[in-house]
């Protein structure tokens, strides 16, 4: 447990990449790069046949199983972070991921190519995600009411965004078991072919999460050292970070011709970024809400979340347009010039 603690936090590895010269930064990153390609690869493969085995539309198993696979880190990052007294850490990770999957990751996918929109589950999770979301900012507003000085989500928000977790997850199963897709076919299913196709993505999994892990603090101190500012590095690397592992996924899945499960994965992604990672982080200690979050972090999250709710009612053919995908990964680049100008 000690180990992971420290694998998992950022100094511990930004201090033993200090350490090595450039020849083996460079090397490393090539390293996780082959590592973050193959893992994610075998992830989608993973999650492919095991939708066609348990006759589960893709979509939901990129919102559950995949979805939950690639946030736990992110959920040990945070709840870490609130344990030790870095609560403003926490719920930056939480939010900063929504803003990142929705805009970057869902936002690059649709302008590059052709992302359906399945309207039974997109107006379901998009709603979760909606009404989570919207929920959160409300907490927020509510906790500077309470307390105009040092506003803070307080436990029972964490418990309250638990219960909805469940809820989440249970409805997840309901709506795979709607009619809408009852396009299962007779194939005898092997109880071997499941175990492979869960053995694939829990593999897949472990060289998505350590290829990310290691990527990022090799990148920003190669970065450093060919003069970019830290600052810089700070704004987009270090941010990045932490949804690195949804964005390779959605990059495997859409080359391997399976957008269903990016799309599942992006949308499961921000539920669980706000139902658990932030749930569970106010659980273990309060979390502090400083007035960056209600100038550009809160805005900015439900500008992108309402816009795709907008495109996913009034695209009646059945796919995101790439204006669309410009449009949502356009506030996201905003959204990084001016975190870097508040920054200066």
């Amino acid at each position: 447990m000690g180990f992971l603690t420290q694998f998992w936090a950022h100094g511990y590895l930004d201090q033993l990449v200090t350490g090595f010269a450039t020849w083996a930064i460079l090397l490393t990153l090539a390293a996780c790069i082959v590592i973050l390609t193959k893992g994610a690869d075998l992830l989608v493969g993973g999650a492919a046949s095991l939708a066609r085995l348990t006759h589960l539309p893709e979509i939901i198993i990129g919102a559950t199983i995949i979805s939950l696979g690639t946030t736990l880190p992110e959920v040990f990052v945070s709840v870490l972070s609130a344990w030790t007294g870095n609560p403003g850490l926490a719920l930056g990770n939480g939010i900063g991921s929504i803003i990142c999957n929705t805009g970057l990751i869902l936002g690059i996918t649709c302008v590059l190519a052709r992302v359906p929109v399945d309207h039974f589950i997109l107006k379901r999770t998009g709603f979760v995600l909606f009404g989570a979301s919207t929920l959160l900012v409300l907490f927020g507003v509510q906790a500077c009411i309470d307390s105009p000085n040092v506003p803070v989500l307080h436990r029972w928000v964490g418990v309250v965004f638990l219960i909805l977790l469940v809820v989440y997850l249970y409805l997840s199963y309901k709506w795979s078991q709607s009619s809408a897709f009852s396009d299962a076919d007779d194939q005898t299913v092997s109880p071997g072919g499941i175990l492979t196709a869960f053995l694939h993505v829990a593999i897949g999994l472990l060289g998505v999460w350590l290829g990310s892990r290691l990527l990022i603090p090799c990148a920003a101190m190669a970065a450093t050292r060919i003069g970019v500012p830290q600052d810089v590095v700070a704004a987009t690397l270090v941010s990045f970070g932490t949804s690195l592992p949804e964005l390779v996924t959605a990059v495997a899945a859409v080359r391997s011709g399976h957008p269903q499960i990016m799309v599942g994965n992006v949308i499961g992604a921000s539920i669980l970024s706000c139902l658990l990672v932030i749930g569970a982080a106010s659980l273990a200690g309060p979390l502090q809400v400083t007035p960056n979050f209600f100038h550009i972090h809160f805005p900015v999250m439900l500008l992108i979340i309402y816009s795709f709710m907008f495109f996913v009612f009034i695209n009646r053919d059945g796919w995101f347009k790439r204006v669309q995908g410009a449009w949502i990964l356009g506030i996201y680049l905003a959204y990084l010039v001016v975190q870097y100008h508040f920054a200066l």
